[in-house]
């Protein structure tokens, strides 16, 4: 296949995008003029393409923000990977909301999506995307004469980043088509059940972990996947074993953090400069020297590396009203995201982490949300910044600098404690303890779950984790916890416990039929 236009059924190749990832900030091969086959000839052309498959993570496309995106008929800004994973996992919560009319983008929060809802096969799409790519790199890495010094290295690199996207895969979707690079190109894969992608998934980052090449934790430079990225992955995937497998396995998942408890990494707990917290420059757009939290980063550079998704959605999206986009280091605000008063109201006046343009900043802003449409309705998010440490503006106003912190080892602290308080052997009390003391809050001297979910919120808000999170304590559709327009209702409702998984989607379930829709949608 010639072009980068994806079929998805089908595990399409895909070889070329832009980079920006240390030793990978290399020149792209055009996917339009060569297949990988005529063109993965080089070690250059396999750095190349290793960096295509980070930049999935990054970009929408090869070409940058206003170039064509990597998947036809989806818009490039809308369509982008962490994007995707905040509308599904994020807007979906209590965490966020967002005003806007974008076609079916309300429907998330209410919890009323259909099996046809563009913004689940925006963000399915991107999934497989980044598998297939992975898929094919290995394929031809394996199968190549060329040989050089990384290329070991660069296979086990891929297998993780693969890894990443099946978790999210098996998070988001549960039975989905399964391919690896054994797979043969062009016809339609056969769909996994959730249990059996548990088994493989487990199996495979074990492997990576003992067997490959992989570099050891810390040691391969920001932005790049390692040993310490391969167990975090395994980490959550154990963590939630009970949803995917039916299984609890917080014995195993608390035996890895272990391990990542011993690879170097640290709270971040000394400000960069005197304007902000540790905390908040986790967010800011110098938050690539913050290595010693930031596990794995998504990279994003105002020039260098632009997109309409990743924290350039997550910060323009949730400026509006009377914010000064100024202070944000951006050009405008578009006026989007906000949070509901549940989820507000989960932080004490004390607490670093709230990070929110409530009451206190401007009396246009009201705290209950009567109307989701409007912007003034329900407190914006002020923690994620094109702002650097020392207070000045990222290089550009348009597009931000600021990455998005995929995984940090505060994450790790926090699934320690739930470990223990789920009967796991490992000191969670002390590494919960740590991340309160970080935000400015005093210890507890015991573990509940309650509180440990709570405080998940209150660390890791706009992350990416808060669906899987509330699925996992069993609150996401239940009654056992409403937030503001849950269920289509102000006051919240719950619903149907089929939409702890979403739909796979109506045109990629149309075009294999070997595949099966979720319980609970209709065929």
């Amino acid at each position: 296949m010639k072009s980068v236009k994806y079929i998805f059924s089908a595990i399409a190749v895909s070889f070329a995008m832009t980079a920006c990832v240390g030793d990978l900030d290399v020149t792209p091969i055009d996917p339009n003029s060569n297949t990988a086959d005529k063109v993965l000839v080089s070690e250059e052309a396999f750095t190349q393409y290793l960096a295509g498959i980070y930049t999935g993570y990054a970009t929408p496309g090869y070409k940058g923000a206003n170039g064509d995106p990597s998947i036809s008929g989806l818009d490039g800004g809308a369509s982008q990977y962490v994007r995707g994973l905040y509308n599904l996992n994020v807007l979906t919560t209590d965490e966020s909301v967002c005003g806007w009319n974008d076609q079916t983008i309300k429907d998330l929060h209410w919890m009323t999506w259909t099996t046809a809802d563009v913004f689940i096969y925006s963000f399915y799409s991107r999934v497989f995307m980044q598998i297939s790519s992975a898929n094919e790199f290995i394929r031809q890495a394996r199968a190549s004469s060329v040989d050089f010094a990384d290329k070991e290295e660069y296979i086990a690199e891929a297998r993780v980043l693969r890894a990443l996207s099946y978790l999210h895969a098996i998070d988001n979707f549960g039975n989905v088509p399964f391919a690896d690079e054994t797979a043969v190109v062009g016809q339609f894969p056969d769909q996994i059940s959730r249990g059996d992608l548990f088994d493989w998934l487990e199996g495979e980052l074990l492997d990576i972990i003992s067997n490959s090449a992989i570099s050891e934790a810390r040691a391969n430079g920001y932005g790049r996947v390692d040993k310490g990225v391969a167990r975090f992955i395994l980490a959550k995937l154990y963590l939630n074993a009970e949803v995917y497998k039916g299984v609890a396995k917080y014995n195993e998942c608390a035996s890895v953090l272990r391990d990542l408890m011993a690879d170097g990494y640290s709270l971040h707990t000394t400000p960069n400069g005197s304007i902000y917290s540790a905390y908040q420059d986790l967010f800011l757009a110098d938050n690539d020297t913050c290595t010693d939290e930031i596990i794995f980063g998504i990279g994003q550079d105002g020039v260098n590396t632009t997109s309409y998704g990743v924290t350039n959605y997550l910060i323009f999206a949730a400026v509006g009203g009377s914010m000064d986009p100024a202070a944000f280091g951006i050009s405008s605000g578009w006026g989007g995201l906000r949070t509901t008063p549940e989820f507000y109201d989960k932080f004490s006046g004390a607490d670093a982490r709230r990070l929110f343009w409530d009451n206190t900043n401007s009396t246009d802003q009201q705290k209950e949300i009567d109307d989701i449409g409007e912007f003034t309705h329900g407190y914006a998010f002020m923690k994620f910044r094109n702002m650097k440490s020392d207070g000045t503006p990222g290089k550009e106003l348009g597009f931000v600098d600021t990455d998005f912190p995929m995984m940090r080892y505060a994450d790790v602290l926090l699934m320690a404690a739930e470990c223990q308080a789920r009967g796991a052997s490992i000191d969670g009390l002390g590494a919960f303890n740590q991340v309160r003391a970080r935000a400015g809050l005093s210890g507890v001297s015991s573990l509940s779950l309650s509180e440990i979910i709570d405080e998940r919120g209150r660390e890791l808000y706009m992350e990416g984790w808060r669906r899987s999170d509330l699925i996992r304590f069993g609150l996401f559709t239940t009654a056992d916890y409403l937030w503001s327009w849950k269920g289509d209702t102000k006051a919240g409702r719950a619903v149907d416990s089929y939409r702890n998984l979403f739909p796979i989607p109506d045109s990629d379930r149309l075009a294999n039929s070997k595949l099966t829709q979720n319980e609970g949608y209709t065929n």
